[in-house]
């Protein structure tokens, strides 16, 4: 069927806790071509309350994990409420990631808070959401999902890296998407910098003054990331406790990190033969990294305007929205290894 054009706006909130990301983007299609405008944007960066709670959202109870569910849907909603009337603008729909506290494939669930049925009933927009389940029902990863707005909204490029909490790349292989996550990143950087009351290493700057430890650097290689789903969890129970024992300088650690991204990335790319890639998140930002990284990787690297940079996963989820409403395959199993493609997302309806 030929999709109407729409306003949606898409909602991220990723593994490094930075903040939740709203991007209202217009969709059309013509020809089985998709266009998109991006109409505006903003983060909201978490105060330091929200970012403790969805930290220990893991050891909350039953009862207290659902009143969370809840009551960050509530503040999803008022964010979207504050930033439409900011922008003097409206939306048919709002198409929103969560923020994931489990992802349990292996044992058939994957959860992310921020009820979208609270957020339908606040804002009086439809919302969809839970975007994830479906596929891992079907056997599948439930992850990634950002491949197919890779594929389709940004065609010209061979490959495309995401650096957030996980470094993560989609790319087109014999006439199939492929992508799947990497390494850990931001999350390792952004853990040890919060030790001396900052955000993030601004450009790199604390860890391009530090020197790689070969040491550490092994033990970390050392880890299994092959064949498994890297996530908070993962990162919390083999890579912190080997990062922590070190007793080397933060600087030190935080060196020994981005030689640890830069090994398994430039590794994949050339493995992959892929000659260029598009590089998008907060690590194409972190000029130390983007400097390591050309220095093991000959090919093209292109670093997209700052909405891209910062908005391409709530772009990216706005178009699955886009997709689910219009009935169209939103998930594809080439790269989450699920039984078949399917079409995910639960759908509130908010208009009375």
């Amino acid at each position: 069927m030929q999709a109407q054009s729409l306003k949606i706006l898409g909602l991220m909130s990723g593994t490094s806790l930075d903040g939740l990301d709203l991007a209202l983007c217009e969709f059309s299609e013509q020809n089985k071509m998709v266009s998109f405008k991006l109409l505006a944007s903003k983060t909201i960066v978490y105060e330091a309350v929200w970012k403790e709670r969805l930290q220990n959202a893991y050891d909350a109870s039953a009862e207290q994990y659902f009143k969370l569910h809840s009551v960050y849907g509530e503040f999803i909603s008022e964010k979207v409420n504050d930033f439409l009337k900011e922008n003097n603008q409206t939306a048919n729909y709002i198409s929103s990631h969560g923020h994931t506290i489990f992802h349990r494939p292996q044992l058939g669930f994957t959860t992310q808070i921020g009820c979208g049925a609270t957020i339908a009933a606040k804002t009086g927009i439809d919302t969809v959401c839970d975007f994830r389940s479906l596929d891992v029902a079907l056997k599948g990863q439930g992850a990634p999902l950002v491949p197919i707005g890779d594929r389709d909204l940004f065609p010209e490029s061979e490959s495309c890296l995401n650096i957030g909490g996980i470094a993560n790349i989609s790319f087109n292989k014999n006439g199939k998407t492929s992508a799947f996550d990497i390494c850990i990143a931001n999350m390792a950087l952004n853990y040890l910098i919060e030790s001396i009351g900052k955000a993030y290493d601004d450009g790199g700057v604390l860890a391009s003054s530090g020197k790689s430890n070969g040491e550490l650097l092994q033990h970390l290689l050392d880890l299994n990331t092959q064949q498994q789903s890297i996530g908070r969890e993962w990162f919390e129970q083999h890579f912190l406790p080997i990062l922590i024992s070190s007793s080397i300088s933060l600087n030190d650690k935080l060196a020994t990190c981005v030689e640890y991204m830069v090994f398994h990335i430039s590794s994949i790319l050339k493995q992959e033969h892929l000659n260029s890639v598009l590089i998008t998140g907060g690590g194409a930002y972190n000029t130390f990294f983007i400097e390591r990284l050309k220095a093991n990787y000959n090919g093209e690297i292109h670093i997209p305007s700052d909405d891209v940079i910062q908005f391409k996963e709530a772009i990216i989820f706005a178009y699955l929205g886009f997709l689910r409403v219009n009935e169209q395959i939103n998930t594809l199993n080439s790269v989450t290894k699920a039984s078949r493609d399917s079409i995910g997302g639960a759908v509130y309806l908010g208009k009375k």
